[in-house]
């Protein structure tokens, strides 16, 4: 796999200091940050980058966006997070192949954390 060619998420946030603490629990490190604008990593594969937007989202129901985050050890991530889990008994195997939880960030962006079952 080339560094080179990825794929990296931007997610506007209202409160940066929030969403950093969010996704600390879940594995990710801030890598970089311009004040405004931060990029997360956990050093594994995962990026994220975090850009502050006052007002963001009005409603956080109004929040389009989602995030699947694969890792190998659902268990440990979901441990992480038990109280913010969205679905009781979670994680668990779901229709489409896969083992997950989720979870909504501070801006309420859809998080799921999963793995493919085989």
């Amino acid at each position: 796999m080339s560094e080179a060619h990825r794929v990296v998420a931007i997610l506007p946030s209202d409160d940066l200091d929030a969403s950093e603490r969010f996704y600390q629990r879940l594995g990710f490190e801030v890598v970089s940050d311009h004040g405004h604008y931060r990029i997360l990593a956990d050093g594994r594969g995962w990026h994220l980058h975090l850009n502050r937007m006052k007002g963001w989202p009005a409603k956080l129901e109004d929040n389009p966006f989602g995030l699947y985050l694969y890792v190998e050890d659902v268990d440990a991530v979901a441990e992480r997070v038990r109280e913010l889990i969205i679905e009781p008994g979670a994680p668990h195997r779901k229709p489409w192949g896969t083992y997950e939880f989720a979870v909504s960030d501070p801006s309420g962006t859809l998080v799921r954390v999963g793995r493919i079952l085989e």
